[in-house]
C-alpha cells in the first residue's frame, strides 16, 4: 500500500482542491472586511490595503514612481491598490490549498500577513500609534479562525462502517462546509458595509464643515482676466482649469477629510520669536488675497498634463511669518527652509527666501470661487508661484516649521529629488494632437507656455526642420500664470513634425536638451507628428 493510499489527505481530489482555494479566498475577504470595519471606527488610513500601499509608495524608488505617473497618471494609486489586492488574493488562495494538509500552519500564515499590515500601519509618518495596528490584527485573527474552520470541514472523515457510496479514504463534511462558507460570506459582506458606513460617518463632519464655509470677499481681489487672455479654440486648454479637471499628484491613497472646525495650524521653529497656532476661522478673519496662479508638478513630462491654472484665495504666507518674527536669510534670518507638514504625514520643504521675497505665496483657502476641494487640500494648502509642487504645494497642511536645509531633508529629498526646484520654462502643443490628420490649408496650431514668476516673452513654432516662426501670444494675465498661444499654419499634404519652444521674460530660451523629471523637472522641446490629408 502506498503512502497516498494510507493517508487520503495527501491526495485531495480536484473538488477539495477547488474548495481549499475557495476557503482561502473567503478568509482573505473576511480579513479585508473585518479590517475595514475596524479601520472605519479607528481611522480609515489604518486599513491594511491603505497602510501597505502607503508603505510601498514610501519605499518605491523615484524612477519607479516616475514611471507609474507617466503610464497610469491619476490612476497610479488605483493600480497600486489593485496590485496589493491581487497579491493578497494569490496568497490567500495558496494558504487555503496548503490548509488541506497543514491547517495550523496555514492559519499561522494568515496571522503573519496580518502582522505585515499592522507594522505598515504603525510605521507610517501619519500613524496615530498602536491603535493603527488594530484593523490588520483584527482582520488577520478573523481570517485565521475562518480558514482553520473551513479547511477542517474539508478533512476526510474516516468512519469504520462507511457505506459503499463513501469514497476511499472517507467523506468530508459537505453540509458543514456550505454552512460555514455561506455564513462567512454573509458576515464579510456585512462587515464591509459596516466599514463603509463608519468611514462615511467619520467624514461627514468634514463634509459639513466645508459646506458651511463662506469665503469672504478678498481685501485684495485678483484683477479681471484680461480680454484675449484665453482664446477659445477647439482642443486648446481653457485659461482657467476647472477644479474637476485640475491635476492631482500626491501619495495619499485615502484623501484626507479634515474638519475645518477642529483644524489647527502651528507655526514654530528656528527664528520664530512668536510661535502661533491658528484656526480656520482665524485665517478667514484676516485680509484675504486672491490671485491667478499656475501650478506645475515636477513629475510633468515634456508636453505632459500635470499643469493647471486656477484662481486662489488665501492669506499671504509672508505676512504670517513676519508676524511670528521670521526673517528671510537675506535679512539675517537663521532659517533657510520652511518645512510644511500635512495631516497624512507628508513633509515638503520650501526656501524661506522664495516664500518671503514678495511673490504671492499663499495659505490658500479657496480655489476658483469655492472652498478647496478635498482632493486639492481642504481646508488649507500652500500655493507658491514659481516653484514645483513637491517643494511648495503642501496640501492638508497642519504644521509649519522653520529650519535649515542642512538639518532636515523632507520626504522627496530623501528619495533623490532636489532640495530647491524653480519651475523650468516650458511650452506645450495642445492642438493638433499627435498623429492627427488635419486637412491641407490653414491649420491652427495652439497650446500653452509657462515660466511662473518670470513670465513668457515669446513662443516660436517650427515645422519640420524649417525656421522658427513666432506664434501669436494671448494677452498676459500675470507672470505667475501660463500663457496661451496660437500659430496659423499653412499645412501642405504629407507627414510633418511640429515643434514649439518658449522664451521667458529674463531672455532665457527653453532648452532643447531632454532631461527626465528627476531630480528637478523635465526639460526639452515638445513636438507632435501629424499627417496632412
Amino acid at each position: 500500500m502506498t503512502e497516498n493510499e494510507k493517508n487520503p489527505r495527501r491526495r485531495p481530489g480536484p473538488v477539495r482542491l477547488l474548495l481549499g482555494a475557495l476557503s482561502g479566498a473567503l478568509a482573505g475577504c473576511a480579513a479585508l472586511a473585518v479590517a475595514e470595519a475596524v479601520a472605519g471606527a479607528v481611522r480609515p488610513q489604518a486599513g491594511p490595503v491603505v497602510a501597505v500601499g502607503g508603505a510601498a509608495i514610501d519605499r518605491t524608488p523615484a524612477a519607479v514612481k516616475d514611471w507609474a505617473i507617466r503610464n497610469f497618471g491619476a490612476d497610479d494609486k488605483l493600480v497600486l491598490q489593485l496590485g496589493i489586492l491581487a497579491v493578497l488574493a494569490l496568497f490567500a488562495v495558496s494558504l487555503g490549498i496548503a490548509g488541506l494538509w497543514f491547517r495550523r500552519t496555514a492559519a499561522a500564515g494568515v496571522l503573519l500577513f496580518g502582522a505585515v499590515g499592522a507594522l505598515a500601519a504603525t510605521g507610517r509618518p501619519d500613524s496615530a500609534g498602536v491603535t493603527d495596528a488594530l484593523p490588520s490584527a483584527a482582520g488577520a485573527v478573523a481570517a485565521a479562525v475562518l480558514l482553520y474552520v473551513l479547511t477542517g470541514r474539508l478533512e476526510p472523515r474516516t468512519e469504520p462502517h462507511a457505506p459503499p457510496t463513501v469514497p476511499p479514504g472517507g467523506d468530508w463534511d459537505r453540509r458543514g462546509f456550505v454552512i460555514a462558507a455561506s455564513t462567512a460570506a454573509v458576515a464579510s459582506a456585512g462587515a464591509g458595509l459596516l466599514g463603509r458606513a463608519l468611514a462615511g460617518a467619520g467624514g461627514r463632519d468634514a463634509v459639513a464643515s466645508r459646506r458651511n464655509v463662506v469665503l469672504p470677499a478678498p481685501a485684495s481681489p485678483a484683477p479681471a482676466v484680461p480680454k484675449g487672455a484665453g482664446p477659445r479654440l477647439p482642443g486648446l486648454s481653457p485659461f482657467v482649469t476647472p477644479n474637476a479637471d485640475f491635476y492631482r499628484v500626491d501619495t495619499a491613497l485615502v484623501v484626507p477629510r479634515v474638519d475645518a472646525t477642529t483644524w489647527k495650524l502651528r507655526i514654530h521653529g528656528k527664528g520664530v520669536s512668536r510661535p502661533v497656532t491658528l484656526s480656520y476661522d482665524d485665517l478667514l478673519g484676516r485680509d484675504l488675497v486672491e490671485r491667478d496662479i499656475t501650478l506645475t508638478c515636477v513629475s510633468n513630462e515634456v508636453g505632459g498634463p500635470y499643469v493647471g491654472n486656477a484662481r486662489w484665495i488665501g492669506v499671504r504666507l509672508a505676512d504670517l511669518l513676519a508676524e511670528c518674527g521670521v526673517k528671510p536669510p537675506s535679512k539675517g534670518g537663521p532659517a533657510d527652509q520652511l518645512v510644511a507638514r500635512s495631516v497624512d504625514g507628508m513633509t515638503i520643504g520650501s526656501p524661506v527666501e522664495d516664500v518671503m521675497d514678495g511673490r504671492d505665496a499663499l495659505l490658500a483657502l479657496g480655489m476658483n470661487g469655492e472652498p478647496l476641494p478635498f482632493t486639492h487640500g481642504f481646508p488649507v494648502r500652500m500655493v507658491v508661484p514659481g516653484l514645483y509642487g513637491f517643494v511648495s504645494a503642501c496640501k492638508w497642511i497642519k504644521d509649519i516649521e522653520l529650519t535649515t536645509f542642512d538639518s532636515y531633508d523632507p520626504y522627496w529629498v530623501k528619495r533623490g529629488w532636489a532640495r530647491t526646484a524653480p519651475v523650468k520654462t516650458q511650452s506645450r502643443i495642445d492642438t493638433p494632437k499627435p498623429f492627427a490628420r488635419p486637412t491641407a490649408g490653414t491649420v491652427m496650431v495652439a497650446g500653452v507656455a509657462w515660466a511662473q514668476h518670470r513670465g513668457i516673452d515669446t513662443v516660436e513654432v517650427r515645422v519640420d526642420d524649417g525656421p522658427w516662426q513666432q506664434a501669436r501670444l494671448a494677452t498676459e494675465d500675470s507672470r505667475d500664470t501660463w500663457r496661451q498661444w496660437t500659430f496659423p499654419w499653412q499645412a501642405t499634404k504629407g507627414g510633418h513634425t511640429l515643434t514649439v519652444r518658449a522664451t521667458d521674460r529674463t531672455g532665457a530660451v527653453q532648452t532643447e536638451k531632454r532631461t527626465r523629471t528627476i531630480p528637478d523637472g523635465a526639460s526639452g522641446w515638445h513636438s507632435v507628428v501629424v499627417t496632412v490629408d
